[in-house]
């Protein structure tokens, strides 16, 4: 493993020259003429999400190191990328390897977010952090605040940010595209797991669980089915719901295209939860007022079955093939409304259409995100082209985009928890009842610093 001096040497080096590595034939064959010359990745989280994100690292970097709760899989992934460095909690890690990491991926339960992420950028890694940024909004704009005090390169897992077609519709509505937009309604088919349900009674931890490690920063509480390795989604101490698991995917099109950040109310009516389990259903309103010229608008978000009036897509020709069917609309997307036309773009991602109704279809110049053609990998190339050369900078990075991003959408939580109106102060991270301040901020433990 090279020393810390041949790692910066290194990295300073490929960040003079960085225009080079797309002259000659893109980061990932300039990485590939020596094993010492690839950005060292550590992996926390290697199962579902983190399992993609390990394997597009080692496309362009090499993974070094590997970290996960579950032992059997933490065993497969050291075979897998061919390390002998793994644990199972991520201080150790993290304090193990020390140097000999560039960067980190994390791809964890939503609750271990920003605690990973802080401690790795304090350590002077870049990080790729899977969405939502983080469990809590205050997280996010910690982690952001971090992220421009040591300098480091960061991204967070909506990879379709780095989807063109996507990028073009954003930069439409930049232009005029529908006028002032009045409305922006966002649906998702989540939760897809349960929500609304009591605990399952207390089980006998796996052997090959680190039920410790996987509690990580949250308040402790005996092991059962219903959180590992999928359903935490729902868990108010862990997940973030329907909400925060796919509004960053299907909130980005307005969010980059109309700026959609410090809404200044937000309110929520929902099928009803004990303050433990999320609800399996809900309908939030967003405020946003007049920003750096764009006009107010409301936002609507629909989950659990709740969908934006069918009348709204009658002038719409767009459908879905879902099985034997074409459906209008798709089962998630977004739809934006403005004073001259109408947007809709079907699927999580826009990627199953973008269509324009009212208005003539405008051309307009938007930054081309240059890859191979899955967006995924994409973003991932983005995220190590930004390492060797700081001047390109991912789209998605904590301070200025993520972090804004996560907060826009976990504010909605608050209304959920509630169960009614939330007045805002996203300046200084404030909701009228003082009540809520725990679920802005939470309470972390000695050990799990952000």
């Amino acid at each position: 493993m090279p020393k810390k001096s041949d790692r910066r040497d290194f990295l300073k080096t490929s960040a003079a020259v960085g225009a080079g590595f797309w002259i000659a034939g893109g980061v990932q064959t300039a990485l590939s003429k020596s094993p010492n010359e690839k950005i060292q990745v550590a992996c926390f989280g290697i199962h579902g999400k983190g399992r993609t994100d390990s394997m597009n690292a080692e496309q362009y970097g090499k993974v070094v190191a590997v970290c996960d709760v579950d032992r059997l899989r933490l065993k497969l992934a050291a075979k897998q990328f061919k390390t002998e460095h793994t644990a199972t909690d991520f201080r150790e890690l993290l304090d193990k390897m020390g140097d000999r990491v560039d960067a980190v991926m994390v791809s964890t339960p939503d609750h271990n977010h920003a605690v990973i992420a802080a401690k790795a950028m304090k350590m002077g890694k870049h990080v790729y952090c899977q969405k939502p940024l983080t469990h809590t909004i205050w997280e996010a704009r910690r982690l952001g605040e971090i992220a421009r005090e040591t300098g480091v390169v960061t991204q967070m897992g909506n990879q379709f940010t780095a989807y063109n077609p996507m990028r073009k519709a954003a930069y439409q509505l930049r232009a005029g595209q529908v006028g002032a937009v009045k409305e922006v309604h966002i649906w998702t088919n989540r939760p897809v797991w349960p929500q609304g349900e009591g605990r399952k009674p207390e089980k006998p931890v796996p052997k090959n669980l680190d039920w410790e490690a996987w509690i990580g920063r949250a308040p402790f509480r005996p092991f059962a089915d219903g959180y590992h390795p999928f359903a935490w989604r729902g868990w108010w101490d862990f997940g973030t719901g329907a909400l925060g698991d796919m509004a960053c995917h299907t909130s980005n099109l307005p969010f980059m295209g109309l700026n959609m950040r410090d809404p200044t109310s937000v309110e929520a009516e929902h099928s009803g939860h004990d303050g433990d389990s999320y609800p399996s259903s809900s309908k939030i309103v967003y405020e946003f007022p007049e920003l750096d010229g764009r006009s107010a608008f409301r936002m609507t978000w629909y989950d659990g079955g709740n969908l934006p009036p069918q009348e709204l897509f009658d002038e719409f020709k767009l459908t879905v093939k879902r099985g034997p069917l074409k459906i209008k609309p798709d089962t998630s997307g977004v739809l934006i409304i403005g004073d001259q036309g109408k947007m809709y773009a079907a699927g999580d991602y826009a990627d199953h259409g973008v269509e324009i109704v009212g208005a003539e279809e405008l051309n307009v110049d938007y930054p081309v995100c240059p890859g191979p053609d899955n967006a995924d990998e994409r973003q991932k190339l983005e995220w190590f082209t930004g390492m060797h050369d700081p001047s390109k900078q991912p789209t998605s990075n904590f301070a200025d985009y993520a972090g804004p991003l996560t907060e826009t959408i976990l504010l909605g939580n608050l209304a959920v928890y509630k169960g009614g109106r939330v007045e805002w102060d996203a300046k200084n991270l404030k909701a009228d009842d003082p009540d809520l301040q725990r679920i802005v901020k939470p309470v972390i433990p000695d050990g799990y610093e952000v």
